[in-house]
């Protein structure tokens, strides 16, 4: 399995449209959608927290999969209606377009207690 973290800004006066919409994916209306779309991805896991800073607030976005690279591309190509509208809502709240692909995280500490 293999996991990565991320923080997306959120475009300003966007936060509460993008808790609405990812409420309504963890406990609403698209409940089911969503976990239907994170298992075609291939993604195990995912956890979104919302963190306020003084330059904006962020996304910051936790995944899980046994191949990230194949689920990011099914999050950019998908063309099952919950995809189209999940890009759309990424667009509409981070300025970010998932089908030109997103560029990965640089990781600069991974501490392990039970790695010597």
């Amino acid at each position: 399995m293999h996991a990565v973290a991320f923080a997306l800004p959120l475009l300003p006066g966007r936060t509460d449209a993008d808790r609405a919409a990812l409420a309504s994916c963890w406990v609403g209306e698209r409940k089911e959608a969503h976990r239907d779309a994170r298992r075609r991805a291939g993604i195990t896991r995912e956890a979104v927290w919302i963190q306020a800073t003084p330059g904006g607030d962020l996304a910051v976005v936790y995944l899980e999969a046994d191949d990230l690279d194949q689920a990011f591309a099914a999050l950019g190509s998908s063309p099952d209606p919950f995809d189209r509208w999940f890009r759309d809502h990424v667009r509409e709240v981070h300025g970010i377009a998932l089908d030109e692909g997103l560029p990965a995280p640089e990781q600069v500490l991974d501490f392990d207690v039970d790695q010597t």
